[in-house]
């Protein structure tokens, strides 16, 4: 296997391919005011094997068109969803972000957790603006610095990393100068990285190996993404992910 099939095949069983938790998915669901009754028409963007998803399908009375530009993180959302009881609800689409076959106004809302990186922050909420509806919501978690200063190990694992890796003020101004009202903003805590993300990566590591001949690429693997939770245990009160949720201005 190459170094994107060893990641593909590390993160395909997990439940989430990045921080996040159901409690804060329905937290945003609040904050935008989304009505649960009403007959919503959804797209999540970049869903991975569907966490956000199944949360979306559970609570609200929608229809959501789950996107991932990988099929077998969409072909395990799919037996996910039957599982769930949930599949009359939800559309799985492999597809590139940078390309969605969607129409102008097709949707209420666009859903994005720990994905729009991507493509960057900037271009993704200027992209896919036009698919919503007038006033409809967009809501993108997105890597941000918490304090205005941050110690260079980490200031240059992130700008390696994602160099539009930012502050809440600076994300919510693109978001005002790319044509949306911001309406909340919040941190994701804690738990949503080592609870719901990072332990049960580090469970599977061994597996990992195991099946994986414990090459020496596979072990490779292994060690970047332990890398990149011991930096987040050592300066976690620098950065996390910010949920920001905003509404399409009317033009």
């Amino acid at each position: 296997m190459d170094e994107f099939e060893l990641l593909l095949d590390l993160h395909k069983g997990a439940n989430r391919q990045g921080p996040g938790g159901d409690s804060e998915t329905e937290k945003a669901i609040g904050l935008a005011g989304i009505d649960r009754n009403a007959p919503l028409k959804i797209a999540d963007i970049g869903c991975g094997t569907g966490a956000s998803t199944l949360t979306l399908a559970r609570l609200l009375n929608a229809k959501i068109t789950a996107v991932d530009f990988l099929q077998d993180f969409i072909d395990v959302l799919a037996n996910r969803a039957h599982s769930n009881g949930v599949d009359e609800k939800i559309t799985p689409l492999c597809a590139s972000m940078e390309q969605l076959p969607f129409k102008d106004e097709e949707f209420d809302v666009i859903w994005s957790e720990g994905a729009i990186y991507n493509i960057g922050f900037e271009k993704g909420v200027a992209d896919w603006k036009r698919y919503l509806k007038p006033s409809g919501v967009l809501i993108a978690s997105e890597i941000t610095w918490l304090t205005s200063s941050r110690p260079s190990e980490l200031q240059d694992h992130w700008s390696n990393e994602y160099p539009e890796i930012d502050t809440a003020s600076a994300k919510i101004n693109i978001l005002e100068r790319s044509g949306y009202t911001p309406i909340g903003y919040f941190v994701l805590p804690e738990h949503c990285w080592l609870d719901n993300y990072y332990e049960p990566m580090r469970k599977s590591f061994d597996a990992f190996l195991s099946r994986n001949g414990n090459s020496e690429e596979a072990r490779a693997i292994v060690e970047a993404e332990r890398h990149e939770i011991e930096l987040y245990e050592k300066y976690k009160a620098y950065f996390s992910y910010g949920v920001y949720i905003a509404k399409k201005l009317n033009e």
